[in-house]
């Protein structure tokens, strides 16, 4: 499980700032929400709240960000550019990107970083700590070079000399073989998956593929579509040939069958009843998903992969704008899903952003769930939790305060500024 991640000099994050998952010793309810691992406590659901251009999205990038730096790093040239986004309104935009994770994986924790800039990795560690010991060091790089405890991490030695300067240590090390440094890049490959609520691409065809293929999870989401009652009774698919337009140039027909290789298209139908008069049901007609269900469904049906595959997995699922084109009380119910042991008993982690108040006020969050980002004078990004705020008379929200009512009275900032003229 994520237990919390740091950013620092990207996009609009300026100074660093974390992002915390443990669950923090205080009586809120429902206690339900949180998974215990040894001394650990770990929040199940995380909600971000802010107002449009205060970072939200630019957090979720950020996680999104570090995953691809490192799962593409064993594939730079030794003069690619790194992916480098600093925050730009400031004298600092030179100045070194900073991702760092601490997350969970069995009994360990790891806590994995490094700083980057266009041209090189500048700083890179890794840390492990197990349960009642103290935390170890398993090698750190600087501008020095790469230093490695032989006893801890004996896979990363006789390697230093052989990293790029634009490639991470720990890629060439798991790339080499190593035990260690293949359990935290594999994290990085299944264990945490970053998705856009707004836009579908890279997500869309692996839920078609769970449907066509029926791997494990599909039934799960035909009885999630029947809960919410989305008035079809079930999805069923077909194969068809890529219709490819023939006033295209040979040679981009040529490059599209080239990239798609033969494969036929997946194409999700809805299965929906026919009535008479009186409502009985007659029969059965299919719709196109595609061009025939509402866009709020297509993003439910799209959004099923993702969904059941972390749920059965035990993984992490970061959704940004996790609530758009989507009733408020089919968010609850997407929530209730990681929130509930029954539906999530690998305990599976939901992080998402959201301009959805009602579920502040819907008992279903507790206070450090409950997350905000907000851009300070200068554009620079904050961010901090319910937990962390101080009203003006020095107290801290109570847990029977109406969160919702506060948030939009912006006793808790993070909520847009309009002027009228």
């Amino acid at each position: 499980m994520l237990l919390e991640f740091t950013v620092g000099n990207y996009r609009s994050f300026n100074k660093k700032c974390t992002l915390s998952f443990e669950a923090q010793s205080i009586t809120d309810q429902p206690q339900t929400n949180i998974a215990k691992f040894g001394k650990y406590k770990v929040l199940k659901t995380t909600a971000i709240y802010g107002a449009n251009s205060s970072g939200k999205s630019n957090l979720i990038n950020a996680i999104n960000a570090m995953g691809r730096t490192v799962i593409t790093s064993v594939k730079l040239n030794n003069d690619d550019d790194l992916d480098f986004d600093p925050f730009l309104l400031s004298n600092k935009e030179n100045e070194p990107t900073y991702f760092e994770v601490l997350f969970l994986h069995g009994t360990i924790r790891y806590r994995y970083g490094f700083e980057y800039n266009q041209k090189s990795i500048l700083n890179e560690w890794l840390f492990t700590k197990e349960e009642k010991k103290k935390e170890k060091v398993l090698f750190i790089r600087n501008i020095e070079g790469i230093g490695v405890a032989e006893s801890d991490f004996s896979e990363g030695v006789g390697n230093e000399e052989k990293t790029n300067e634009n490639r991470l240590f720990l890629s060439l090390c798991a790339q080499l073989g190593g035990t260690i440094s293949k359990t935290v890049m594999e994290w990085f490959h299944i264990k945490i998956n970053t998705i856009s609520g707004l836009e579908n691409l890279g997500y869309q065809d692996f839920s078609k593929k769970m449907f066509h293929k029926k791997i494990e999870g599909f039934e799960n989401a035909h009885k999630f579509f029947n809960s919410l009652k989305l008035g079809f009774d079930h999805l069923v698919t077909t194969e068809e040939e890529l219709d490819i337009p023939n006033d295209l140039p040979v040679e981009i027909k040529n490059l599209i069958n080239k990239q798609n290789n033969g494969k036929k298209l997946i194409v999700l139908h809805s299965v929906h009843n026919k009535y008479d008069k009186r409502g009985k049901i007659t029969g059965e007609t299919i719709f196109n998903v595609e061009d025939q269900e509402s866009s709020g469904t297509r993003k439910l049906i799209d959004l099923a992969g993702p969904i059941f595959d972390t749920l059965l997995n035990g993984s992490t699922l970061v959704v940004d704008e996790l609530d758009a084109k989507m009733h408020p009380l089919i968010s609850q119910h997407i929530i209730g899903l990681f929130n509930d042991p029954k539906t999530n008993p690998k305990d599976a982690q939901l992080i998402f952003t959201t301009h959805d108040t009602h579920l502040l006020s819907s008992k279903m969050l507790r206070r450090d769930q409950i997350w905000f980002t907000e851009k300070d004078s200068v554009e620079q990004t904050d961010l901090y939790s319910l937990m962390d705020i101080v009203l003006p008379d020095g107290s801290k929200p109570r847990n029977d305060s109406n969160y919702e009512k506060n948030y939009i009275a912006g006793r808790y900032g993070a909520i847009p500024f309009i002027i009228n003229d």
